[in-house]
């Protein structure tokens, strides 16, 4: 390889990402990952052997986004949400401290068991619906729940946040070994983001709210989906703790539950269909074809001649290093591009297990400092738009920077110093 076509490459591939952020024109992200992709194979920077290669990388991915986005739009057509965000109003009997907590609560169940672009997707609406019923105070402290713990709790599970399959990918632990290692790191970042988060909205969360919320009458589809979602957790509980990929069980978790309520209904399958967000599918494609030009250009080979000596040399110093780098880095480029090529790195690298762990801790909370650090606060802030609420960027950045250093920084010692690693 000649020395400009890596050069080449890079650029593409800068622009891409650039283009995925920011979106100019407001054109879908997806344009951009695509046509970057597109630019490599046409322009000879990448063969198309090695764009499908890349492809291919991605199956296990596509097979579990498409699964959770059946499980948590047929939640959500069926209101199962809109029910658990209303009890969660009722059940604070009138305190906005309650119900912050409540709410925090659902958000970290919702993120455990169906990743964190379900929290941000279709948790945010139905927050939005039970406090404007509530007649809260503000109803942005409960709103922000959903963005920041879609991320602080995104490494509780493997399924918990995509990001957490294409950082390991097919050296995904065990669930018992993922257990034993995030635990800890886990509980002290949900945690720090939850009291950090109460204790910067406290001059919202006052007064009293209303406490004659509707608690809507759950439909037999949304009884059959809340079977389907325990059911799914279970199924996918199991695979993790015996090594399989998680993406095939993932869709067909989806596709049956899908299925069972559409004939519990009675009614098409075609809306539920529709719940797949295939726009994202292609964003995902396109940037792991992205990440493949990257490593074919020589730039896993240079970070792994680079960084693989110092890191092993420090285990301690490298993974709060890095974990802390990767954090930051996410948002400059957003954690799947960089979750994507982290994970190549760590594949193909000899690295201590805690250098690895830290790497994945970063790219989860690193998001939790601004707007554009992952898909699903970028969701997020897009379900607030749609409801003509908005929460501008350097007012995010401003509050994450009070929420998700102390919380990094504890999960990151977590991992380090944990007593039984």
């Amino acid at each position: 390889m000649t020395q400009s076509l890596p050069i080449a490459i890079w650029v593409v591939s800068a622009l891409t990402v650039f283009g995925v952020i920011f979106r100019p024109g407001n054109w879908p992200e997806w344009i951009f990952a695509v046509a970057g992709a597109v630019i490599l194979v046409v322009l000879g920077l990448l063969p198309w052997q090695e764009a499908a290669h890349g492809v291919e990388m991605g199956t296990d991915v596509y097979l579990f986004l498409a699964g959770m986005m059946l499980l948590a739009g047929t939640a959500r057509r069926e209101g199962l949400f809109d029910y658990l965000a209303a009890f969660a109003a009722r059940s604070a009997k009138g305190s906005p401290q309650r119900l912050f907590l409540l709410v925090y609560l659902i958000g970290t169940l919702v993120t455990v068991f169906l990743s964190n672009d379900a929290t941000a997707v279709v948790l945010t609406p139905a927050v939005i619906a039970v406090a404007r019923a509530a007649k809260v105070a503000s109803p942005l402290p409960y709103l922000l729940i959903c963005a920041f713990v879609a991320n602080a709790a995104s490494f509780v599970l493997p399924i918990s946040n995509p990001a957490n399959l294409v950082v390991f990918g097919s050296d995904m632990p065990a669930l018992g070994e993922w257990l034993a290692r995030f635990t800890l790191p886990s509980v002290l970042s949900i945690l720090a983001t939850f009291w950090l988060l109460r204790w910067t909205q406290r001059n919202d969360l006052v007064g009293t709210t209303d406490t004659n919320v509707a608690i809507p009458t759950l439909s037999l589809g949304g009884r059959i989906a809340a079977i389907g979602l325990v059911a799914a957790a279970l199924v996918l509980l199991v695979s993790s703790a015996i090594g399989l990929e998680l993406g095939p069980p993932t869709l067909v978790a989806g596709l049956l539950t899908a299925l069972a309520v559409t004939i519990g209904e009675r009614s098409s399958p075609l809306p539920l269909i529709r719940e797949v967000s295939w726009d994202t599918l292609a964003l995902v494609a396109g940037l792991f074809v992205i990440v493949r030009a990257l490593e074919v250009s020589g730039l896993q080979a240079t970070l792994i001649d680079t960084l693989q000596g110092p890191l092993n040399a420090a285990p301690d110093a490298g993974a709060f290093a890095s974990g802390a780098a990767l954090a930051f880095g996410t948002n400059l480029t957003n954690n799947l591009p960089l979750g994507l090529l982290a994970g190549a790195f760590t594949t193909a690298a000899d690295l201590p297990q805690k250098v690895v762990d830290a790497i994945l801790v970063g790219i989860d909370i690193g998001p939790n400092l601004s707007v554009t650090g992952s898909l699903a606060t970028i969701l997020w802030l897009t379900a607030l738009r749609r409801a003509n609420l908005d929460f501008g960027a350097m007012a995010f950045l401003r509050l994450g920077f009070v929420v998700m250093p102390p919380a990094l920084v504890l999960a990151l010692l977590a991992v380090v110093y944990q007593p039984w690693g």
